[in-house]
């Protein structure tokens, strides 16, 4: 079984996460996925950036969802990693999907709406799923159950993950409960019986974010779905050595 190797905000350890030199950069290098993460702007624009606030990342201050698409067109989300990068710009959800429809890769999408509920952000997400027609390589994923469950009613053309970052009860059963059809673990969760229970319940299973090379390869020997990291290059590196060790 191959685990996909997806580049994390794109290749986010060399370049500013959520940007198109992050994503360029991880297709450069061999990824088989990107997962990016999405936010609403104050006129119900997608756009591709990780924090509901702006500090971080670019040059403003405040909330994503206070800002029109246009007003964040201005921001500068490359300085604050390296200067190299000066002027690089937010992207759009549309834009990023008129790139990465070129591209032979899986695509992760995050809705980011476990802090800030956007309204309809499921439906809105969809609709530029549909027009590039991308249902088949896409990965919608969320820590918010109620929105994995509001997305698989509107198609079940897209799969959908639910994310997890703690040890719960039951939590197979809460997946399935929602209607995804993998999980997506931070890798302290991940363990024997977890990969064993998930191949049981016919869940894809994908773990986060993984860069230092032990954890890795026990991805690899866990036999995982997939992997989410910020280093892609060395994660299909590590993905050969493993294959010829294994043959």
């Amino acid at each position: 079984m191959n685990t996909t190797i997806f580049a994390h905000r794109g290749a986010s350890h060399f370049a500013p996460e959520n940007t198109m030199p992050a994503f360029q950069l991880a297709i450069n290098v061999g990824a088989e996925g990107i997962e990016t993460d999405v936010q609403l702007t104050k006129d119900n624009i997608p756009v591709l950036i990780h924090d509901e606030t702006l500090h971080r990342t670019t040059n403003g201050s405040g909330y994503v969802k206070d800002f029109t698409y246009n007003e964040l067109k201005t921001l500068d989300a490359g300085s604050w990693f390296s200067p190299k990068y000066h002027g690089t710009s937010l992207l759009s959800l549309e834009e990023f999907l008129t790139w990465a429809q070129d591209q032979s890769i899986y695509i992760n999408i995050e809705l980011k709406n476990n802090i800030i509920d956007y309204k309809n952000i499921e439906s809105i997400v969809y609709e530029y799923i549909k027009a590039f027609n991308l249902q088949s390589r896409v990965i919608i994923s969320s820590f918010n159950p109620h929105s994995v469950k509001r997305f698989g009613k509107l198609t079940d053309e897209v799969e959908t993950a639910l994310l997890l970052s703690q040890r719960t009860r039951n939590a197979l059963s809460y997946v399935k409960k929602v209607g995804a059809s993998a999980l997506h673990a931070k890798y302290s969760l991940l363990t024997k019986k977890l990969v064993e229970d998930c191949q049981d319940r016919d869940l894809s299973l994908r773990i986060y974010t993984v860069n230092r090379p032990s954890r890795i390869m026990r991805c690899y020997k866990f036999k995982c779905d997939g992997i989410f990291t910020d280093v892609p290059h060395s994660a299909i590196e590590y993905q050969e050595l493993y294959r010829h060790k294994h043959r």
